[in-house]
């Protein structure tokens, strides 16, 4: 499981467990305020502020190019682009600095941060725990929005990158300039857009109106695709080898930086 469902709206467990571990970390901040008296939590907010940063500059910085095309893009998180240890080290450097200017700060804010680590570190190993095993392209044949048929196991041979979408989901119109212009800068990776249950007009309707030149635009009306690789929402897009085997998955928008990072892992799959 990689995503909690509230109706139709998708939280990604990447992005719902540091908040958790934030959480935990001012319950126990509160706890020695309470007990000794001693408050950390502006120290521990200043530690938050400046990891929090860090780990989203050297994002950034890694994937330039694409931020800059909109530099606005910057500073839209949801694509969850975050170098954690980066953001860990200055958020320890923060912390040891505040510790040095008051010794009193030292136990409850080294106990605060490291609950808010242990309990981030553990959601992230049970994540990665509950992700199902490598799984193979769905043996699914799929309509073309152009006419034929796909059938996805076909596509062995090159990375694949298997996007579900749909045109009255948000996420998913914000995210397909990015998938087109990834498609465009990776000719050795093939793309395929699984359309879920909608009719052939609205999905060229939509493509026209966006000026968005797609190839592998699929129609999936049964949801087939979706119930197949479990995919918690929409949009979800799955990363699999050259040899067919998923390699990775990621649940809501992306972004064309995370496209990239994807794409470089892609390539260095055995």
């Amino acid at each position: 499981m990689d995503a909690i469902n509230l109706g139709p709206l998708v939280l990604p467990l990447r992005v719902l467990s540091p908040l958790a571990a934030l959480g935990v970390a001012n319950a126990a901040a509160w706890f020695w305020l309470r007990r000794r008296g001693v408050d950390a939590g502006p120290a521990l907010w200043r530690m938050t502020l400046w990891g929090f940063v860090a780990a989203r500059a050297a994002f950034v910085l890694k994937h330039l190019d694409p931020y800059l095309e909109a530099p606005l893009s910057m500073l839209d998180i949801r694509d969850g682009g975050f170098v954690a240890y980066a953001g860990l080290l200055v958020a320890c450097a923060v912390g040891f600095e505040q510790t040095r200017r008051d010794a009193a700060l030292r136990r409850p804010l080294l106990a605060s941060a490291l609950a808010g680590i242990l309990v981030w570190a553990g959601a992230g190993f049970a994540i990665k725990a509950s992700q199902p095993a490598s799984t193979p392209l769905p043996d699914l044949v799929l309509q073309r929005l152009d006419g034929g048929t796909l059938r996805l196991p076909e596509l062995k041979g090159k990375p694949v990158v298997l996007n579900i979408w749909a045109t009255w989901c948000p996420p998913c119109r914000r995210e397909m300039p990015a998938m087109a212009a990834a498609q465009a800068a990776n000719p050795d990776v093939q793309f395929v857009f699984v359309n879920t249950g909608e009719e052939a007009q609205a999905v060229r309707s939509y493509l026209e109106e966006g000026g968005l030149a797609l190839p592998n635009v699929v129609l999936d009306r049964l949801l087939s695709t979706a119930r197949t690789v479990g995919a918690p929402g929409y949009p979800t897009t799955l990363f699999y080898d050259r040899h067919g085997m998923l390699a990775a998955r990621h649940a809501g928008e992306i972004s064309r930086a995370g496209l990239d990072e994807q794409m470089k892992a892609l390539r260095g799959a055995p």
